[in-house]
């Protein structure tokens, strides 16, 4: 049996936490690393907003888009120079997994529209409600499972083509589905109690809540980590 060498996985960090976030848990990056439990080798971490160059697309195997302080409807130049790499990346039939910022970028990027979230800033530990029985990644999840979150802006119409996997009590948009092999949520599968804890803000309490039983929204981020591995081949006999 003979194994292809992988490319590494494109971690793209979009902007840099509040410092107190830092100095507690770091940056974006470490919180995915830790989640999938990667390797030097498996992975780049890319800073567009520090100038850095978007990875070309046959150097990485696939890419996660982070979670931002930011705002997707200031339009920063690092935001929309993204924007136009995730144009590209979809034409390339790249994996890719946007996350919060991510999430709302790609859509962005795809042709749907953004802005302030109606209901309000929704954070903490949600119930989310999917009907996706069909799709690779989510068919065999629960109807109902848990997901922290932490985003006052949402995906406010999805892209023509995108179709919307799963929605929350105040967003209606929490999964969406662009292509067999790209995917957004708003929800954070990277988090824990203690990265969800450092990142409210000063005076916000945490209500202490955990997940119960599997954490299914991790669950997806290991699904899309192992569709960008590739596949053992069997050497025929007596090659």
């Amino acid at each position: 049996m003979t194994h292809t060498r992988a490319l590494p996985l494109a971690l793209i960090q979009l902007e840099v936490p509040p410092p107190q976030v830092v100095a507690q848990i770091g940056e974006q990056p470490v919180w995915f690393i830790d989640a999938l439990q990667l390797q030097p080798d498996d992975y780049v971490i890319v800073r567009p907003h520090l100038g850095e160059e978007l990875p070309a697309f046959d150097r990485v195997s696939g890419a996660i888009l982070s979670g931002s302080w930011a705002m997707v409807t200031d339009h920063a130049d690092w935001s929309e120079r993204t924007a136009a790499w995730i144009r590209g990346a979809m034409e390339a039939e790249l994996p890719l997994l946007g996350v919060c910022y991510g999430h709302q970028l790609m859509a962005y990027a795809l042709g749907g529209k953004v802005g302030d979230n109606p209901n309000g800033w929704e954070r903490g530990l949600k119930t989310l409600t999917q009907q996706a029985q069909r799709d690779p990644w989510l068919a065999t999840l629960p109807g109902e499972f848990q997901a922290w979150l932490s985003h006052r802006q949402s995906v406010i119409s999805p892209p023509q083509h995108a179709v919307v996997l799963a929605q929350s009590e105040l967003d209606g948009c929490q999964i969406l589905r662009y292509s067999p092999q790209a995917l957004s949520v708003q929800f954070h599968p990277e988090f824990t109690r203690d990265i969800m804890t450092a990142c409210l803000p000063a005076g916000v309490c945490d209500d202490g809540a955990q997940v119960a039983g599997e954490d299914w929204s991790r669950e997806l981020l290991r699904r899309f980590w192992l569709q960008t591995r590739p596949q053992p081949r069997v050497q025929a006999q007596g090659a």
